[in-house]
């Protein structure tokens, strides 16, 4: 309990710490500067992956703009494991990625996912450019020709397997799973809304670039207003970093519209028997921690609450709610074990939190016991599910489903 309660929440503080971020990237450019080691940028495309679209249409532009080389590979989709529902993820991409590429003045993909008979040859087409090194030059019109369902010109490559396997093994041994994403000295970025990290990155260094930066960066517009009226339907979970980051900011977004604010917990997916591969793990606390200096919210003494932790936090949902505050309960349990190391799993931890959200910790003591909550959180797993989503933090608001916190700005267009 010790070891949990106080080393693992300094660890995590020195893992997730931007002196130690800053550090490692100036071991790494001493090492290209004293080895005259080349400075080579992994980007891993999935043909069929709608987000692996937008990537392309930016790749040309990132080339010509950074003193880098720009090393692609072709892989096949992400694992099983790292899709709980594959049919319900694809289906969201796509809804997404079409929403992502409006946002960013992209071409949007265009219906559903194309035909495998079409995917296959637009592998074989980007095997071929990857063989004589024309891959960046014409990936963007492949890929264009593929979404929007116009023709694809022959190929006599050979089927291109060998090719997406080495990919497949070059994207694992770096440590990722997913396609659109880009590999730079130990760190990863996925899809075309994460591009200005790596670009803050190289002109940080001296690689080229300048402003304004290749991608702009999605955010909220609060000057916007709307109606009286409208319904946010949030899912959250007090084990999900995304959901810490997501809570306040989604609270003030309807605060600001005058939207009704529905809480919606879910248990997390470990808890709901879903996988979760390390290598997304790994990536999600490395990103949140990033987004997290970026928004300006503090992030790294973490005590993770999975298990005792979230049904204790759980369990006080309704005394929360009886006594009108469960959105500040909410807010101070997802602080207190994603950024004050507070483990919930303990009556200490779990004071403090009560006490941070201003509520009576001996009159909440008695709501640990009963099971009652997990009917509540059951019921908006079922809801989850319905709206075609299931992970978090996400949101359901006019009719649209919305899923991840740097999605705000799309709960945002919802309302206006």
């Amino acid at each position: 309990m010790f070891f949990a309660t106080h080393v693992k929440p300094h660890i995590a503080s020195i893992l997730t710490s931007n002196i130690r971020l800053m550090a490692r990237r100036r071991v790494q450019e001493a090492k290209h500067q004293l080895l005259k080691r080349p400075r080579v940028v992994h980007y891993f495309h999935d043909v069929s992956d709608p987000y692996c679209h937008l990537t392309a249409q930016v790749l040309q532009r990132f080339q010509d703009n950074y003193d880098v080389e720009l090393r692609p590979h072709l892989i096949s989709g992400p694992p099983i494991e790292a899709l709980p529902d594959p049919v319900a993820h694809r289906k969201n991409a796509i809804t997404d990625a079409t929403r992502l590429a409006r946002k960013l003045s992209l071409s949007a993909p265009e219906g559903s996912v194309p035909a495998n008979d079409a995917i296959a040859d637009a592998e074989k087409l980007m095997a071929a450019d990857l063989a004589n090194g024309s891959f960046i030059e014409n990936v963007r019109d492949t890929s264009t020709n593929l979404w929007s369902g116009r023709g694809l010109p022959s190929s006599d490559h050979a089927k291109p397997a060998a090719l997406i396997s080495d990919g497949d093994q070059t994207l694992a041994a770096l440590g990722h799973y997913l396609g659109g994403t880009f590999y730079y000295d130990g760190e990863w970025y996925w899809g075309a809304d994460r591009l200005h990290y790596l670009e803050n990155r190289l002109q940080h260094a001296g690689l080229g670039g300048g402003s304004p930066r290749i991608v702009p960066l999605p955010s909220v517009q609060p000057a916007k207003r709307v109606s009286q009226g409208q319904e946010i339907e949030f899912f959250f979970s007090f084990r999900s970093p995304y959901s810490y980051l997501a809570f306040d900011r989604t609270v003030d977004l309807a605060h600001h519209y005058g939207a009704r604010l529905v809480l919606r917990p879910v248990l997390p997916m470990l808890m709901r028997g879903l996988p979760v591969p390390p290598s997304k793990s790994s990536y999600i606390l490395y990103d949140c921690a990033r987004e997290a200096r970026r928004l300006g919210i503090p992030f790294g003494r973490i005590c993770d609450p999975l298990g005792k932790g979230v049904e204790r936090g759980y369990a006080l949902l309704d005394y929360a709610e009886g006594q009108g505050k469960l959105p500040e309960f909410c807010s101070a349990f997802l602080r207190g074990v994603w950024a004050e190391g507070l483990n919930a799993a303990t009556d200490r931890g779990l004071r403090t939190i009560v006490d941070n959200a201003d509520l009576d910790w001996l009159a909440a003591k008695p709501f640990l016991n009963p099971d009652l909550w997990r009917d509540r959180v059951q019921t908006n797993q079922n809801r989850l599910q319905e709206i075609g989503l299931w992970g978090v933090p996400s949101f359901r608001v006019a009719g649209e489903s919305v899923w991840g916190q740097d999605r705000l700005w799309a709960v945002e267009d919802c309302l206006t």
